[in-house]
């Protein structure tokens, strides 16, 4: 085969070759942002959030409650476990997205909770800590 010379067409094909290249490994770790949080990370998200005030095994009251089964619960009604006013009147059940916004941005969904001096965690890591919640409660 010989060789083929190369046109002013190949010289100006070269630099959108290049871009397309570097648009798709930039596309690359967004996707994988997107994909669900691994039981690891998810784990470390709730260890580094978390775990210094709460567990999520049954009984294991601390200076929170314990979180086992936290989705499906009435917010306040966790026997045995000395709540805010304003949580034990909330009146709601934790979902998860109630959930999720509460870990961001907890004065927004109970005002006057007793969860100073927290100031919330980002949405990433809400969701992964409910990930694991939820994984937890299965087990």
């Amino acid at each position: 085969m010989q060789p083929r010379l190369q046109t002013s067409r190949d010289t100006w094909l070269r630099p959108i070759a290049a871009v397309g290249a570097l648009t798709l490994l930039l596309a690359v770790p967004s996707a994988l942002a997107q994909q669900p949080a691994s039981d690891d990370a998810a784990q470390q998200a709730f260890n580094n959030s978390c775990r210094t005030c709460h567990s999520v095994k049954e009984g294991d009251n601390r200076l929170g409650p314990n979180l086992n089964k936290i989705v499906g619960r009435k917010a306040g009604a966790l026997p045995n476990y000395n709540y805010s006013p304003s949580m034990k009147d909330a009146g709601f059940v934790w979902d998860q997205d109630k959930l999720t916004r509460f870990m961001v941005k907890p004065d927004e969904i109970v005002s006057g909770n007793k969860m100073q001096p927290y100031g919330g965690i980002s949405a990433d890591d809400a969701a992964k800590v409910v990930a694991y919640l939820q994984a937890a409660a299965s087990q």
